[in-house]
């Protein structure tokens, strides 16, 4: 075993620098959400089966799935890593990161997140150890904890640094789910500038839009950018799912339906996003009354195949609100049951998170399709600025504000649903969506005037 640099200059132990090589290649794919990710991986380990780092990188492409049916073979994969260490020997940074993933394969995230910390602190231009921190802040809730790792590494890094413009990809998303959406923007298209193939930076201008409200430059913009999305994973659904939330925007409720059927989910292959994704679409319709016909038994039964997963309590929710779409009372049932008892066990991050927040989210979805909408309004209302923990982006949780409004709405707490609407206005104030239903509420409540300048509004906004 011999030590060699990757391509950012880290020390790194490997068998050959065509082992090296392979796994430099193997990271940069997982930066760009290529779909050829793991044959990369796979060549990298053909070529070094007791390469330290392929193994654990085998290890970490296993937990992201967040599958619990994958979980074997990211301890595997730790074993491998192990045994490869403790026979041709590691560095200090090597060993963080075998660290690291056992305390993500045993549930505690908090605890990797903490190792790649460490790492970051002393190796900053570690962009793998980058982008797994940044993916469990997000999913932890915490954007100022993406922002201030960004920002400390930012130093570090320059046009002369591999990946620089993919670490400005990431910033630009930190900076955005922080609500600095101007400097996100100058970042995330500065980094298009130097990678076009970029969709992470695609993802976080177009994140910027929705956040700003420019429903119509959100639309052209990832239109524009939809040819580079080519070799990309399933994470190029996402980019459609927010062109769906434009057009939901603007009332448009029929692009959103052609947008669901021909890419948000195409394929018989789901990935957790997927479903989230489907979901998080067609729940959103529902409240507006539009008839999704048959579409929740396709996601219920995608669903189905990862409801025991209890890995991310974001994706548990999600499955919840399928089953409970798609009446299958005796899945809700037992994944609610499930979840009960995860909670219980008080073992790692996800599962206080879910004792915390996710149990309500899930009984919330049920409480809403029985139409029990006082259960939902006390069930969500107290969790609505705790509900960050679950993970996601302000975006995709905005589902469950947005789930809030509908159930007092329907409860008849028409002051209630006022106020949530008052709040949301002023945050959205270009969404004709918004502002029809806030005009519906105020003119419930006899607020003839207010109802009529926001309905006009609404209509101003969507010629």
């Amino acid at each position: 075993m011999t030590t060699g640099t990757d391509c950012r200059g880290l020390a790194i132990t490997a068998a050959s620098d065509e082992a090296v090589a392979g796994f430099d290649r193997t990271v940069g794919a997982y930066l760009g959400l290529r779909m050829d990710t793991g044959d990369h991986l796979k060549a990298t380990l053909e070529a070094d089966p007791s390469f330290v780092m392929a193994n654990v990188l085998r290890g970490y492409f296993m937990l992201l799935f967040a599958s619990r049916k994958l979980l074997g073979r990211a301890l595997s994969s730790l074993e491998a890593a192990r045994g490869a260490a403790g026979e041709g020997g590691c560095n200090r940074r090597e060993e963080l990161h075998i660290q690291a993933l056992d305390a993500w394969a045993s549930g505690d995230q908090k605890r990797a997140l903490a190792v790649w910390d460490a790492i970051l602190t002393e190796w900053p231009r570690d962009v793998l150890a980058l982008k797994l921190s940044e993916y469990w802040n997000f999913y932890l809730g915490d954007c100022r904890g993406m922002r201030e790792v960004q920002a400390r590494v930012g130093p570090h890094w320059d046009e002369s640094v591999p990946d620089y413009g993919k670490v400005l990809g990431m910033s630009a998303f930190a900076l955005e789910e922080c609500g600095a959406y101007d400097e996100a923007e100058r970042r995330g298209r500065r980094a298009i500038e130097i990678d076009p193939a970029d969709i992470w930076a695609t993802h976080a201008v177009a994140h910027v839009m929705e956040m700003t409200g420019r429903q119509r430059d959100g639309i052209a913009w990832i239109d524009g950018k939809a040819a580079d999305f080519d070799g990309c994973n399933a994470f190029a659904n996402h980019l459609w799912w927010h062109r769906a939330l434009f057009y939901f925007e603007l009332g448009r409720f029929d692009a959103v339906l052609d947008l669901y059927d021909r890419e948000v989910l195409p394929s018989e292959a789901f990935e957790y996003l997927d479903i989230c994704n489907a979901v998080s679409i067609l729940w959103r319709l529902e409240e507006e009354g539009v008839d999704v016909d048959d579409r929740w038994g396709r996601v219920a039964d995608a669903a189905a195949e990862r409801a025991d997963d209890l890995q991310l309590v974001f994706t548990d929710v999600h499955y919840a609100m399928a089953f409970a779409a798609a009446e299958r009372k005796d899945a809700l049932d037992a994944l609610i049951a499930g979840a009960e008892a995860f909670a219980q066990t008080a073992e790692g991050t996800q599962s206080a998170i879910m004792a915390e927040y996710g149990l309500a989210l899930c009984r919330a979805a049920a409480a809403s399709r029985s139409e029990d909408w006082e259960t939902a309004v006390d069930l969500l209302y107290p969790r609505r600025r705790g509900v960050a923990a679950i993970g996601g982006s302000h975006a995709q949780r905005d589902l469950f504000r947005r789930a809030l409004i509908h159930a007092a709405e329907n409860a008849g707490r028409d002051r209630l649903a006022s106020s949530l609407l008052a709040e949301r206005c002023e945050e959205k104030a270009t969404s004709p969506i918004a502002l029809k239903r806030y005009a519906r509420v105020l003119s419930a409540l006899g607020e003839a005037d207010a109802a009529d300048a926001a309905a006009a509004r609404a209509a101003s906004l969507v010629q």
